[in-house]
């Protein structure tokens, strides 16, 4: 599961948080393709936008890798309403992995994940956010955008600074607790860092598995 909402299209560094889990999806995609384990994709943004179907057979590691190179531009995010989709038209177990900043309302997607795994399914997160999103290193005033609605708001990024790293420190909290709980795998991504971290939560939930 891939996010394309508008709030991933942000970057500050060589990738934008769209950019960095496409590439993300590729490195999975292509593991299991060596493990020889069928592998499919779904991009959403508030709903479902883009679904390639599990596949193990030879040439289908192409088909998702032009998928992903072409990903739309989605529009907002609600993670919940793809979530519950995929639970509802489950069939068989296995593994998912969600792709995205997570950047919506914690109670729907921790609901939306927790469905998953009422169905059997093993669930590994990776919440997807810039190195600027994780540090608010601003200092000048600013004009920030809501890259999914469109407002503006001029601010002192120095008056501001403790309380948005708060919040988001809660929201982290809330994040780990909660799918600690459902057994659910969570790594958190900087785009700035490299792909290892996430290629370490992954491997350690195939070997928890198997």
């Amino acid at each position: 599961l891939v996010d394309v909402s508008r709030s991933m299209n942000y970057g500050t560094g060589a990738m934008t948080k769209r950019e960095y889990a496409a590439t993300l999806a590729a490195c999975l995609a292509y593991l299991m393709q060596r493990q020889r384990d069928a592998a499919g994709l779904l991009a959403f943004d508030n709903d479902i936008v883009r679904r390639v179907p599990s596949s193990a057979r030879p040439g289908h590691l192409r088909v998702l890798l032009a998928e992903l190179d072409r990903l739309p531009e989605g529009r907002e995010s609600d993670v919940s309403k793809p979530l519950e989709r995929l639970a509802a038209a489950l069939i068989r177990r296995g593994i998912i992995v969600l792709i995205s900043d997570l950047l919506d309302d914690p109670a729907k997607v921790i609901r939306g994940l927790e469905l998953l795994r009422a169905r059997g399914s093993d669930v590994v997160v990776f919440q997807v956010l810039d190195h600027a999103e994780l540090t608010f290193p601003f200092e000048d005033s600013m004009q920030f955008k809501d890259l999914e609605t469109g407002d503006e708001v001029l601010t002192r990024p120095a008056e501001v600074r403790d309380d948005y790293l708060a919040s988001l420190g809660g929201m982290f909290a809330r994040y780990t607790e909660a799918f600690g709980a459902a057994g659910i795998e969570y790594g958190r991504l900087d785009t700035h860092a490299p792909l290892d971290a996430a290629l370490s939560v992954w491997l350690g939930a195939r070997a928890k598995r198997r």
